[in-house]
């Protein structure tokens, strides 16, 4: 009796009595993530599991491996399964995956290519779904997670040959590609479908922020946390003391114990507006750094942000986030930046302006994707009260997904700063465990948020 399906990109030696294998056309894997992709596997499957490679590729394995993962799957009764698997590149090497989570609902989360799921329920997922033509995949392993956990089975059973080479700081920027604009907005709407069937969803109203609760010496303070950044902290810190405005700011630059020359360049720009901040601590990151800065007694109405490699794009940009805070009556402001190289030449993707938030959706998007843009600035007593947590991955995000459930964040999307990307960036080419523990930071963060959004909207 034939147990499960095997639907492949390309052809396999694989040979069971148990395993019925499909491969799929050229017209099938240019829409695998399309409904007729997944209406055609469940005309074409007779047995009860079904195996979907949902990523182009070679994959290998033998059939008694196969065999293994089909038994412990069947065991385990989940509606989705997926496993490590041993990749090859310049060598063979492990590729871990993680722990599905209830936050691990952006719509990159690594399944690797290969994924196990009953023909029960992909049937049952077709009676009900929409035509989608680039995230029916997505969806459906959302409508999984909706009946029950997916299981993790740690068992490295193929290799697989990556098609995708690029560095991971290069994947990072897909999803805000241009000519990924009508995915994006399909991927969307599936995500928000999703929130909803579980009682996550954010809707308006928003509460409104009264600037005027509490009296500041300044309108704005820049935060820079710096750490060894010799090369490029002038840069930053002139880029802001050139901003025409009119209101007074200052820049709190929080110098976490640099070794470099830092320290002095700092001390040599001759301006009252500088001031530099050295931690007590030497255990703070990033998050731990902003602490410092915004519940300094000289930190302004407003907080804005300031990586120590960047700068702002013109003289304009601080007096654009302040309008914004006014004009939105709201707690936080993200900005479009452009994307440039160390001589600040343009390079792809160019402009990241997140047009596809909308006022009324932009909470709920904000946990499918992975960042939500910069400069980031916050309305100082609201972000004193949540306060950031000591990392140096993910800090803006954890906050900005919790001020998006009560309060509404206005968005600038013609860009205002300009992001360098160079070999120092800490981000520029992860491996993969460096990437997992990241994601799975995030999805943590995306799990406390949806559970918190389920208990106030449970009523």
């Amino acid at each position: 009796m034939i147990k499960a399906d095997l639907f492949l990109t390309q052809e396999n030696s694989l040979g069971s009595d148990s395993i019925n294998t499909h491969i799929f056309s050229t017209e099938q894997i240019d829409k695998l993530h399309s409904n007729d992709t997944l209406q055609f596997i469940a005309e074409q499957s007779v047995a009860p599991f079904i195996f979907f490679q949902v990523k182009t590729g070679e994959l290998n394995f033998d059939k008694d491996s196969l065999q293994k993962i089909l038994d412990t799957f069947q065991q385990n009764n989940a509606d989705l399964g997926y496993t490590p698997f041993i990749e090859i590149k310049k060598e063979l090497r492990l590729h871990p995956v993680n722990e599905y989570q209830i936050g691990s609902i952006r719509d990159d989360f690594d399944f690797g290519p290969l994924v196990i799921f009953k023909r029960s329920t992909i049937i049952e997922y077709l009676r009900t779904v929409a035509d989608l033509k680039h995230s029916s995949w997505y969806d459906f392993r959302l409508f999984c997670t909706r009946k029950s956990m997916p299981k993790l089975i740690e068992i490295a059973f193929y290799t697989y040959q990556e098609s995708d080479l690029r560095l991971s700081g290069q994947k990072q920027f897909d999803y805000v590609d241009p000519a990924n604009q009508i995915r994006q907005i399909e991927l969307e709407k599936v995500a928000g479908k999703h929130l909803e069937a579980i009682g996550a969803k954010v809707s308006p109203p928003f509460k409104k922020v009264d600037f005027d609760t509490q009296q500041f010496n300044k309108e704005v303070s820049v935060i820079i946390p710096v750490l060894n950044r010799e090369k490029t902290i002038r840069d930053a810190i002139q880029s802001v003391l050139k901003q025409q405005t009119n209101f007074d700011f200052n820049i709190l630059v929080i110098n976490n114990h640099s070794t470099d020359g830092t320290s002095t360049i700092i001390e040599e720009i001759n301006d009252d507006r500088v001031i530099q901040i050295t931690p007590e601590e030497t255990n703070l990151g990033i998050g731990g750094c902003w602490n410092k800065g915004i519940n300094d007694d000289r930190c302004g109405k407003f907080a804005v942000q300031l990586d120590s490699d960047d700068l702002y794009l013109d003289e304009n940009t601080l007096q654009k986030i302040v309008n914004q805070f006014y004009a939105k009556h709201c707690a936080m402001v993200i900005g479009s930046y452009q994307m440039v190289n160390f001589k600040l030449e343009e390079i792809p993707p160019g402009i990241i302006d997140h047009k596809e938030w909308t006022d009324a959706n932009g909470a709920n998007n904000a946990l499918r994707i992975n960042g939500l843009g910069a400069p980031r600035a916050f309305f100082t007593p609201i972000i004193r009260k949540i306060q950031f947590p000591n990392v140096s991955y993910g800090e803006d995000y954890a906050v900005a997904i919790q001020i998006s459930r009560e309060y509404q964040i206005g968005r600038i999307y013609d860009p205002i700063y300009l992001c360098r990307r160079w070999d120092d960036n800490t981000d520029a080419n992860l491996n993969i465990e460096k990437s997992n523990a990241h994601n799975a930071y995030k999805d943590s963060l995306r799990s406390a948020e949806i559970l918190r959004r389920i208990d106030l909207y449970k009523d």
